[in-house]
């Protein structure tokens, strides 16, 4: 490409179309009000001289950039990527664009990272933040407008969508004591309230029926911490495995197999989410599914009302559906 082509200007355009730098720039303004003949003249010079706008010039001038962030713990997460394709959907729909951060799970580098995104766009979604209560509190109110997704709250004042997962647990719970099961772990995700709201689910459970015990095993969020929790979760002794999340799970089935152990023959193994490789893998996964590319739907739908000060609509809380597959089965014979 020529460097004359890079240094095309509006005042080339305006004068190859024969009309004023002003009139070029409503037209791309989509502010003109003209005839439609002159529009395309000024469409046409542009294209035979290779001008591209500069919309993000274009965009700060107006104080709007029509974009909006999307910070996100683990981008490799496909249910993170589920949630950003319904959100990269329907804001597209209304002619916005998606930024993305990956914070990769450092609850230190969150609230840097959302300054960071939020001052290059309009809003910002906050997905599965880390952070602790008091800190996400005083991030939405520095950089409002904002929506949380998968994190529930009841202090915070943003709109906030997200699942029911401390049921969600207590009905996998259920589901495996129905088959047999009375000595559960549970492989832990990464510390905060994702994974306290787990745990309080799998505590309600075994709290509410007789000879149910639950062992704690240190995990993760991703497919290796669930290979590298096998060890502990062979020792505990447990006939069923509950993880963090379908990765997790994931990661458990494949290290469980490389120990010469069946799932579920010999030990039964649950995930959450209903990520697509739960149905695919072998032996599909018993999980409990949420319908994250919705979620990330809706999440547009508050934060756009956000933008143009209109009020939001309620909150949402999905209950996750069991999806009973073939990783779960009775306890084997004592």
């Amino acid at each position: 490409m020529s460097n004359d082509r890079l240094a095309v200007t509006i005042t080339d355009v305006a004068r190859r179309a024969g009309v004023s730098p002003a009139t070029v720039s409503r037209v791309f303004n989509d502010q003109f009000r003209g005839d439609v003949e002159t529009a395309q003249r000024v469409r046409s010079a542009a294209t035979e001289l290779s001008y591209t706008p500069n919309h993000l010039a274009r965009s700060f001038a107006r104080g709007k950039t029509s974009a909006v962030g999307f910070l996100v713990p683990d981008l490799a997460n496909p249910v993170f990527q589920a949630v950003l394709t319904g959100l990269s959907l329907a804001a597209g729909d209304d002619g916005y664009r998606v930024l993305v951060a990956d914070s990769a799970e450092s609850i230190d580098d969150e609230p840097l990272l959302a300054g960071e995104i939020r001052r290059r766009c309009d809003a910002l979604v906050l997905c599965a933040p880390r952070m602790e209560d008091d800190i996400l509190a005083q991030t939405v109110l520095d950089l409002a407008p904002v929506v949380l997704t998968n994190r529930s709250n009841t202090v915070i004042d943003a709109p906030t969508l997200s699942a029911d997962s401390r049921t969600g647990f207590e009905n996998l719970a259920r589901h495996l004591y129905t088959l047999g099961h009375r000595r559960l772990a549970y492989v832990e995700g990464p510390e905060g309230s994702a994974n306290h709201n787990r745990l309080r689910g799998l505590e309600d459970f075994v709290r509410s029926v007789e000879g149910v015990s639950l062992q704690r095993v240190p995990g993760g969020a991703t497919s290796t911490s669930g290979m590298d929790a096998v060890d502990a979760l062979v020792k505990s002794r447990a006939t069923a495995a509950i993880a963090f999340n379908d990765l997790v799970g994931l990661g458990v089935v494949h290290g469980l197999s490389e120990r010469g152990l069946r799932v579920p023959d010999d030990i039964s193994v649950t995930g959450f989410d209903d990520i697509p490789f739960a149905r695919f893998m072998t032996p599909t996964l018993t999980t409990a599914s949420v319908p994250h590319e919705i979620l990330g739907g809706l999440a547009w739908s508050r934060l756009h009302a956000l933008i143009e000060g209109r009020t939001p609509e309620h909150n949402v809380v999905f209950q996750p559906r069991l999806e009973a597959r073939r990783s779960t089965a009775a306890p084997p014979s004592a």
